[in-house]
């Protein structure tokens, strides 16, 4: 199968550092390739992957300070995989609604994968305006807002089975891995840790539009048996989560999947998580970690979750989030679209 994977331009492809959409692009496209099919690439020149890379502009965005106005590599981008639309038997999109007036126009079937939060208010007469555009979402709860959105399917994510993998030695710490922002609800991880007595170890990136509630909210609660690592990449993820007793996600927003759980339950570490979007999906409570509704719930559940078979939530893992059974999802939703295209 000749397939087209584009992705944003915003980071590499794989992220250098934090970044979900594009992880998830890596993975799949790299798995796709494994399995024997003619896969391109189209992503920023600075992206590392065993597809062809066609790169439309040498470098991820958020590392260039040089740009002003990340629409145009963006339009560039949509110009150039229209004039060569026709090399492949399928074309799958990572940028949300980017593709949808001009590739619903031309012959080559194409799918769109949704990664984010579909919740928001002007997003509501741009899917009643494509009402056929074939979307994948990434977890059920993420259509609740858009119920009229053409649905091919839902794919959970998923990792290769061997990036991240659990290693020996004391788990003796809790976890935050991720973005610092008020919705991921790291005040609320600080505040379970104390409550229970363990330390918080935060891996996390800081974004400019969060640096103020950072500086605000999140810094005089440091220290006290809190540490502020920072951003890690996936080398160090392995012993980042297999030290610790278990990962905290107490988010605050309708999370459309949550890669960090995934990473998490490959290193057997069990996750403790609020009751919002995607998490009882992907979490099984009393297997894999506890889904609670707050903060007080999260401290009762830790005992147990501490207890939990650290063995178990890697075969979980394996059974259902890995890059292999993602890629086997998309193919047989690729091989549907294709299908309806023969005349």
């Amino acid at each position: 199968m000749r397939i087209a994977q584009i992705a944003p331009l915003h980071e590499a492809v794989p992220p250098k550092l934090y970044g979900g959409t594009e992880r998830v692009v890596s993975y799949l496209t790299d798995e796709l390739v494994a399995l024997g099919h003619d896969v391109t690439l189209f992503a920023s020149g600075d992206s590392v992957t065993t597809a062809t890379l066609d790169a439309v502009w040498p470098r991820a965005l958020r590392l260039d300070p040089a740009i002003r106005d990340p629409i145009a590599p963006h339009m560039l981008l949509m110009e150039h995989v229209a004039r060569l639309a026709d090399q492949f038997d399928i074309m799958h999109f990572h940028m949300d609604y980017w593709p949808f007036t001009h590739f619903s126009r031309q012959k080559t079937p194409f799918v769109t994968t949704m990664h984010g939060r579909l919740d928001l208010m002007e997003l509501q007469p741009v899917f009643d305006a494509f009402p056929h555009v074939p979307i994948v979402s990434i977890s059920n709860n993420q259509r609740l807002p858009l119920p009229q959105a053409h649905y091919v399917g839902t794919v959970l994510h998923g990792l290769p089975e061997n990036l991240l993998t659990p290693l020996p030695g004391p788990r003796d710490y809790l976890a935050f891995l991720g973005r610092i922002c008020p919705e991921k609800g790291v005040d609320k991880a600080i505040r379970i840790a104390r409550a229970v007595g363990v330390p918080l170890k935060i891996a996390a990136k800081i974004d400019k539009v969060d640096a103020e509630y950072f500086e605000r909210e999140i810094v005089p609660m440091l220290g006290e048996g809190v540490e502020l690592i920072g951003e890690i990449n996936d080398r160090q993820k392995p012993a980042f989560l297999s030290g610790a007793r278990a990962l905290l996600m107490p988010i605050d927003w309708p999370e459309p999947f949550g890669l960090v759980m995934i990473e998490a339950m490959a290193c057997g570490t069990p996750v403790i998580a609020f009751r919002h979007g995607s998490v009882p999906e992907v979490l099984e409570d009393g297997v894999t970690g506890a889904v609670v509704s707050d903060e007080q719930e999260a401290i009762a559940a830790y005992p147990g979750v501490e207890a939990l078979d650290h063995a178990t939530i890697r075969r979980e893992f394996e059974r259902r989030f890995t890059a292999r059974r993602m890629a086997d999802d998309y193919l047989a939703i690729y091989q549907t679209l294709i299908d309806a295209r023969k005349p």
